[in-house]
């Protein structure tokens, strides 16, 4: 499978998909943080237009985030860099409908105008930690849960401030990549998922005639 993860630079989705044998790049403004030659630094939007089975992107979130409120809301000095940035991510997700049969966009709790598939924390990939986050999703199952574990911790709203504390905000959980690789990695095109009984289960499971993913 050809996978692009628009908008990261460490390269960790990128590695989790490579790992079990696709064709995955990353792209970034950025150089790569591990210097791999799988990775397109340069535009997003000309990335996408190459063409992929899968995109998964992480667009820019710091005007489109609710912690931004004092600084982006209604009546705030950057209240259009919101609008913007609202305006190019809607964009950019309807770009890679065009370009990717599947495609995933990540984002944390904020503005955005469709609502997201789903909302995802780590502590539920194997780190006792709190971070929401939304997941766009077109034509993948919702993800789940690979390992539940104990702890809270708020440590990404914690970080002391430096020059880099954004990129290390916006990186990538190991567990939620490497759960991104294992379960999308093999996702049947159009396939849909919804909980039943308290567990997930695809539609391709389902009887055609009592299939409970029918909208």
């Amino acid at each position: 499978m050809r996978v692009l993860i628009a908008c990261e630079s460490s390269g960790k989705v990128r590695e989790a998909f490579r790992k079990l044998g696709h064709d995955a790049w990353s792209n970034d403004l950025l150089p790569a943080d591990d210097g791999s030659d799988f990775h397109i630094q340069g535009d997003c939007v000309e990335a996408i237009k190459r063409e992929w089975d899968l995109i998964i992107m992480h667009p820019p979130c710091t005007a489109l985030c609710v912690s931004g409120n004092r600084w982006y809301g209604r009546g705030m000095p950057k209240h259009q860099e919101r609008l913007d940035s609202i305006k190019w991510t809607v964009e950019l997700f309807e770009l890679a409908k065009q370009y990717a049969p599947m495609v995933a966009m990540e984002n944390p709790v904020g503005v955005l105008p469709m609502p997201a598939t789903q909302y995802i924390q780590p502590w539920q990939f194997g780190h006792g930690e709190t971070k929401k986050t939304g997941l766009w999703l077109h034509n993948l199952p919702p993800l789940v849960p690979s390992e539940i574990v104990e702890g809270r911790e708020n440590r990404i709203h914690k970080m002391p401030p430096s020059a880099d504390r954004w990129k290390k905000r916006s990186e990538t959980y190991q567990g939620i990549a490497d759960a991104f690789a294992a379960q999308w990695g093999n996702a049947t095109l159009g396939q849909q998922s919804t909980l039943v009984g308290g567990q997930l289960t695809s539609c391709i499971d389902c009887n055609p005639e009592e299939c409970p993913c029918k909208p």
